[in-house]
């Protein structure tokens, strides 16, 4: 049995009102289920790791294999819970030690 690659992914929200967990990753999936349906999305692996409201930073895990579709499905994320948003890659790392150290 192969061990599973994982890699973390620093996403910068941009909104004028800042949602909740919850819409966040809504809002994620959907972009995602869009752009390779719902197998696609079954095979990231994808779940919110840390979200930092004040910075409107979260971490965002995901499987090595599916890394450049997820970074596809984040450029076409535009709103959340109804309101105009996007997400940007601040970074990509192996471990989680070395992405908080990248960010900040």
């Amino acid at each position: 049995m192969k061990r599973v690659k994982r890699r973390y992914l620093a996403l910068q929200l941009e909104c004028e009102v800042l949602p909740s967990e919850r819409d966040l990753m809504d809002a994620i999936w959907a972009a995602f289920t869009r752009l390779y349906g719902e197998v696609g999305a079954s095979l990231t692996g994808m779940a919110l790791i840390n979200f930092d409201g004040e910075r409107k930073i979260f971490v965002v895990r995901t499987s090595l294999a599916s890394l450049p579709i997820m970074r596809a499905s984040l450029a076409t994320v535009t709103g959340v819970a109804g309101k105009f948003a996007s997400v940007h890659v601040l970074a990509v790392s192996g471990t989680l030690k070395a992405l908080f150290s990248n960010i900040c």
